[in-house]
């Protein structure tokens, strides 16, 4: 008997595994591949939620089912850090839910907020469950082009109009993965407005909210008056407190749409580990220094990478925001596309990346680096690099 699987056959290919296994391809045949492909942070955790996490798991009390939309001292805890971040009060009885991640938070917040026959605004190119939670729940997407040479604000405007049935989701995120493209705060006041006309939703996944350089603050779209009215926005500790695998994350703003998503989530799950929850609490609460601690490595890292594949002939402007570099393929291999050139650089540079590809339309010539080693292993990369470079393309 042959299984249909309805809502996962809409799924395209998923082309980054390409690159994942050949990568583990080239190890097991003794090859160092510098992996600056998959955004998994290697930073650790803050010291003191790894010791609060320890001695909160030895308590059989914290053992049983906890409550699915957080316990009330760390929804407090996202209030008081958004208060002290961004000047921007909540009620932490209804106005934030804990989520387990940015991730599951999102697609579980698409199916509270559209079904088959509704759309959905996504911005294109895109982090691809961005593309894809509203799809899984259903809806239609409607993709707004981003391209850096590109008026956001124009091409918001004209995927409105285009799409039908009209839209009502606009989901943004900035800083923007993969392109790592920033705004300020009256883009957000624009956004705000646009909504409030046009009587959508906007959810902002500020997954970035602390990882900025060159003097760029992030603006939560909260900052913006009366934006929870019409808008929701998703913070995580994964990037901004290096607590990826923690999964830990918060939608605050708007107090239906959070009370829609409990709700949902009343019927899903139990909540995140209590013990991990508790130790979150300490992150935020006890470690308020470690999102400008996890800033700074990354800024290192990005100069070490840009820097060097300037010099080796590869110039691209130098992100303000995220964790990541997007790079236009290099002319003299532009003709072979962003998957096949990261095939390359893999096997002749011994360097993965992600393929622009895999991000949805605009993603096509360019690639995408994430800045998950350190700098002598950047500056490892570099050298690959230069040597692909300077042989020039395959024949």
């Amino acid at each position: 008997m042959t299984h249909t699987f309805r809502r996962l056959d809409g799924l395209p290919p998923y082309v980054f595994a390409v690159i994942r296994e050949l990568t583990l391809e080239l190890r097991r045949a003794g090859e160092d591949v510098v992996d600056l492909g998959f955004g998994n942070p290697d930073l650790p955790s803050p010291d003191v939620a790894v010791a609060k996490l320890q001695e909160a798991a030895a308590k059989p009390h914290n053992h049983r089912y906890s409550t699915s939309r957080g316990i009330p001292k760390l929804r407090a805890a996202c209030a008081g850090l958004y208060q002290r971040r961004f000047g921007v009060e909540l009620d932490p009885e209804t106005e934030v839910v804990a989520t387990m991640g940015a991730k599951e938070g999102l697609v579980h917040l698409m199916w509270t907020l559209v079904e088959p026959g509704d759309a959905a605004l996504v911005p294109a190119p895109s982090y691809p469950i961005h593309i894809h939670a509203p799809i899984l729940a259903g809806a239609s997407v409607f993709q707004v082009a981003m391209a850096p040479d590109q008026d956001l604000v124009a091409n918001l405007a004209d995927a409105y109009a285009r799409a039908s049935p009209r839209p009502r989701v606009l989901l943004l995120s900035f800083p923007h993965n993969p392109t790592t493209a920033t705004v300020e705060l009256d883009f957000m006041e624009h956004v705000v407005g646009f909504a409030r006309e046009r009587e959508l939703l906007v959810v902002h996944d500020f997954a970035y909210a602390d990882l900025a350089f060159d003097g760029h603050e992030p603006p939560s779209i909260l900052q913006v008056p009366g934006a929870r009215d019409v808008a929701v926005e998703l913070y995580t500790l994964t990037k901004s407190f290096s607590m990826a695998g923690w999964r830990v994350g918060f939608l605050v703003g708007n107090e239906e749409v959070c009370g829609a998503l409990a709700r949902l989530k009343s019927w899903l799950d139990y909540g995140t580990f209590q013990p991990i929850q508790i130790a979150a609490i300490t992150a935020i609460n006890e470690a308020p220094d470690t999102p400008a601690e996890v800033c700074g490595v990354y800024r290192s890292r990005r100069d070490a990478l840009c820097d060097g594949l300037e010099r080796a002939g590869w110039s691209f402007p130098k992100p303000r925001g995220t964790m990541f570099a997007w790079a236009p393929v290099p002319e003299p291999f532009a003709a072979m596309g962003s998957l096949a050139f990261a095939e390359h650089l893999a096997r002749e540079g011994k360097v993965a990346v992600s393929p622009g590809s895999g991000f949805g339309p605009g993603g096509e010539g360019f690639v995408r680096f994430a800045l998950v080693e350190n700098e002598h292993r950047i500056r490892q990369a570099v050298r690959g690099i230069r040597r692909v470079l300077e042989a020039g393309p395959p024949r």
